[in-house]
């Protein structure tokens, strides 16, 4: 490609490496930043340019090109390379459980116990009563038990990781019927019938989409059947004309047959949710109560703690996983189980989980509640913006989120916003990109923030965000 007299001009113009170095330097004296990260970034700021040169940008001009223009874009550069790449944000979006931002929140009780872990060491796998090696699961298996009604339990890396383990320890090579209706999929493509496989597990489906009865798992049952499957449809519903067999008719065939049933719950919960308005979801109570061998769940969706596969159930059956060498693969680290034990000791008391735990404490939220905090919120931002801020409470819904409770609509009071001039998506985009971001959601052409999943010290980090955005557009 033949390179124009202008182009040979700004190229000309860009200083080398260690001419920028050294204006940077100067300029930054007492900078506490690795020597790497400077010149990585001078030479990947360098390299840009001369790419718009090339290209070439019409919008690129000898100025753009100055020594203190490049100063800044390698500073901007520098802090960038320097700041976390995980951080805090604010979801104002009301999605508590939200995925992509974090999933469940962790009070100060939990964090303090993770810190006191963290910062010393531990008892992890020390037995101190005996004074040798001990059990890395005894440090929850106790009071998951004890909520429970099981007789042992284990935790692994995630509820994914706790159903690979149970069948490709229970039955690798055998058959595992499960109703079609309950072959999902969740986040990310995990789907049941490709963990199965990767266990070993030999997946037999009976009945159909929306109907399946418990003839149908009957007839299914053979010599090579080592495990009855019931699969929480957590993050769906199939509504209409629809037949399923309970978690109890499906105990009965397996103590028939002497076939261990498994239930994976996906979102696990220890709280009856409708006791608090809300769409009844069974309990990991309640499955250990109606007999299943082995129940599997999450710790960090409806349960409100870290991120966990938690596995309980009968004795004989868990004992076997614990032996299983994926399991060690699977397993846990101390800090996981710290913030574990300290969520799962909150439940000892469930009016004390619900007002602790940000996730139950989200989803129980009354509308007197969230129409308060709106209304807070609404105050400030009418007096940082003046009549340059159109603000007004509107009635929308909340979601639990997580592949959680699919049908439930949490009705909420929402902060409908418009500024100025300022489309709905540029006004996302500003609060995206603020320090520490701000993501809300888009409704009606309009800018949505849902105090559902506000926290407190949110409130003051929105009304700098939307100041400083006016305070740009009026300069």
């Amino acid at each position: 490609m033949k390179i124009t007299e202008n182009q040979q001009k700004l190229l000309r113009q860009l200083p080398g490496v260690d001419q920028l170095l050294e204006q940077f330097m100067a300029q930054s004296p007492d900078a506490d930043i690795p020597h790497p990260v400077i010149v990585n970034c001078i030479r990947d700021t360098l390299e840009t340019q001369r790419n718009r040169i090339m290209a070439p940008d019409p919008a690129l001009s000898e100025q753009g090109l100055s020594d203190a223009r490049l100063l800044e874009m390698v500073s901007t550069a520098v802090q960038k390379a320097m700041a976390p790449n995980l951080k805090r944000l604010v979801n104002a979006t009301g999605v508590v459980v939200h995925t992509n931002l974090g999933r469940s929140l962790l009070p100060p009780s939990v964090l303090e116990n993770i810190v006191a872990v963290a910062g010393r060491y531990s008892n992890l796998e020390y037995d101190l009563s005996a004074g040798k090696r001990g059990s890395r699961y005894s440090a929850v298996e106790g009071i998951l038990c004890e909520i429970s009604g099981a007789q042992a339990a284990m935790v692994v890396n995630n509820n994914a990781g706790a159903v690979l383990l149970c069948l490709e320890t229970l039955a690798k090579n055998k058959n595992v019927i499960v109703s079609r209706g309950e072959l999902v999929e969740i986040g990310g493509s995990f789907r049941v019938p490709d963990v199965m496989s990767k266990g070993g597990a030999i997946l037999k489906e009976v009945g159909t989409t929306n109907r399946t009865h418990l003839k149908d798992y009957e007839n299914a049952v053979d010599a090579e059947c080592a495990l009855l499957l019931k699969v929480h449809r957590s993050n769906f519903s199939i509504v209409g004309f629809t037949t399923e067999v309970s978690l109890r008719q499906l105990v009965d065939v397996g103590a028939r047959y002497g076939i261990p049933v498994m239930e994976d719950l996906g979102s696990g919960t220890f709280i009856d949710f409708s006791k608090y308005g809300l769409v009844k979801e069974p309990t990991v109570q309640e499955s250990v109560g109606t007999g299943a061998d082995l129940v599997t769940f999450s710790g960090d969706k409806l349960l409100g703690g870290p991120q966990a596969g938690l596995i309980v159930g009968k004795k004989s059956l868990v004992d076997q996983i614990k032996q299983n060498p994926l399991a060690r693969a699977l397993r846990i680290d101390k800090l996981t189980l710290a913030a574990l034990e300290a969520t799962l000791r909150l439940y000892r008391d469930e009016h004390k989980a619900v007002d602790t735990l940000p996730t139950l404490r989200m989803l129980t939220a009354d509308r007197n509640t969230l129409e308060k905090r709106a209304a807070a919120l609404m105050e400030t931002l009418i007096k940082i913006g003046g009549p340059r801020l159109r603000v007004e409470i509107v009635a929308l819904g909340s979601k639990a989120g997580g592949g959680a409770l699919p049908l439930l609509e949490l009705p909420s009071s929402c902060l409908k916003i418009q500024a100025g001039n300022i489309s709905a998506s540029l006004l996302e985009k500003n609060m995206r990109e603020n320090e520490p971001p701000i993501i809300g959601r888009i409704e009606n052409g309009a800018f949505i923030i849902d105090p559902r999943t506000l926290l407190d010290d949110d409130l003051p980090v929105i009304g700098a965000a939307f100041e400083q955005l006016l305070n740009r557009v009026a300069s």
